[in-house]
């Protein structure tokens, strides 16, 4: 009896051959998906930017112009905060905001206040109502912008004229100065500003479409006679990109909250959805009466039970669950027969000293069996079953 009870000590973790039977496919889907995002990394590595960005090459960047303007002794320089567009500002260069509807009103009125009589060129690149109105005081943004794109100049500013045709529609401006250039018209609204200083040495360029500065329309109608003229007035371009990693971008003033930035129609629909989910939650939830008891179609034999609940524990090689479950019932079993209550069965103190005493055995072989570590293969489980069931009989051996 005392050496069925003694089990060798094993550990039940899962053995590195079971580790990569069950992780090997996962394994080799993220190698692949890896191998894969390394491949678009290097192959999307050629010198890709963005839009407006003149050391794009894509189809909606401005490489093509920046070099275009390089060959005829025009500097470009990126800067992409407010402090480094201010601190380029000067009357020998061209300053050109790629989207001016992403600074802040604190930046829109920063910037204005310096290149309004700095003396140089300031282009603003299809600005809208958020913007053209700070960076460009009297000049209004139109809510419909232009259907066709190419445009004739129809005014007297010289450069459009040698320009000819362009694609500038887009949006639309309105104007209260007497002594601005409105050109290429669409439906009676200009699509090309030209404001000057109020000292007469600078002057504001509003484009209502970025379209003659992307390399895919930059050989198309007078493109690029219009580009080159009007970023090449001066031998220098500065090339403001705004970001939203700006630190001047944190005005606490345009904070808002999340539901401030949401549209009132979305706030409507989740207030719907709320109500309708409630109703739902209800409709559900509640009872047409109480719980009828049915009898099962099938009797289904214990022997069945316990069979399939092996055959999952066997399949999921968690033979420590089983050793649990089966020491669980044996000292359930084993404690009334030696005088133990039900509720102290699976105390060791209790049980194991009771049960030394009934059957005159050693505590310490009973202690390994009934509370020991579990079976490390399913040998072991197997002689810890008929340990067990043999101890029980034992135990109730009249």
């Amino acid at each position: 009896m005392t050496d069925e009870a003694t089990l060798p000590s094993t550990s039940a973790s899962p053995t590195a051959r079971h580790l990569w039977t069950r992780t090997r496919g996962i394994a080799l889907a993220f190698v692949l998906l890896l191998a894969g995002a390394v491949a678009l990394a290097v192959l999307r590595s050629d010198a890709r930017h963005g839009a407006l960005d003149p050391r794009s090459a894509d189809p909606y960047g401005s490489r093509a112009v920046a070099e275009l303007l390089a060959d005829r002794g025009v500097s470009t320089r990126i800067v992409t905060t407010l402090a480094e567009a201010r601190a380029a500002t000067a009357p020998d260069t061209t300053l050109l905001v790629a989207t001016p509807d992403l600074l802040t009103k604190r930046q829109q009125k920063e910037l204005h206040s310096v290149t309004a009589g700095s003396g140089g060129r300031t282009v603003l690149v299809a600005p809208g109502s958020w913007s053209v109105e700070t960076l460009a005081p009297g000049v209004t943004a139109d809510p419909a912008t232009s259907r066709g794109s190419t445009l004739s100049p129809d005014c007297d500013l010289p450069a459009a004229q040698r320009a000819g045709t362009a694609d500038t529609g887009g949006v639309r401006y309105t104007t209260l100065h007497l002594d601005v250039d409105e050109c290429y018209p669409s439906n009676r609204l200009a699509t090309l500003l030209r404001v000057p200083d109020a000292s007469g040495d600078g002057d504001t360029i509003v484009l209502g479409a970025p379209d003659i500065l992307h390399n895919d329309r930059l050989d198309k109608q007078g493109n690029a006679s219009l580009a080159l003229q009007l970023l090449g007035s001066r031998p220098h371009l500065v090339w403001y990109l705004p970001s939203l990693s700006d630190t001047s971008a944190a005005d606490p003033e345009d904070e808002k909250s999340f539901a401030e930035l949401l549209p009132s129609g979305w706030l409507w629909a989740t207030l719907q959805l709320f109500v309708a989910a409630a109703l739902a939650a209800l409709w559900r939830a509640r009872r047409l009466g109480p719980l009828v008891p049915e009898k099962l179609p099938v009797a289904i034999r214990a022997s069945e039970t316990v069979e399939g609940r092996a055959r999952l524990y066997r399949k999921a090689n968690a033979r420590d669950r089983a050793a649990t479950a089966l020491r669980s019932t044996t000292r359930t079993r084993l404690a009334p027969p030696v005088g133990i209550p039900v509720t102290q069965a699976h105390t060791p103190e209790a049980l194991i000293p009771a049960l030394s005493a009934h059957l005159n055995g050693d505590g310490q072989s009973l202690h390994s069996l009934l509370f020991g570590p579990p079976p490390g293969d399913d040998t072991a489980l197997i002689a810890l079953a008929d340990q067990l069931d043999a101890l029980e009989r034992e135990v109730r051996r009249p």
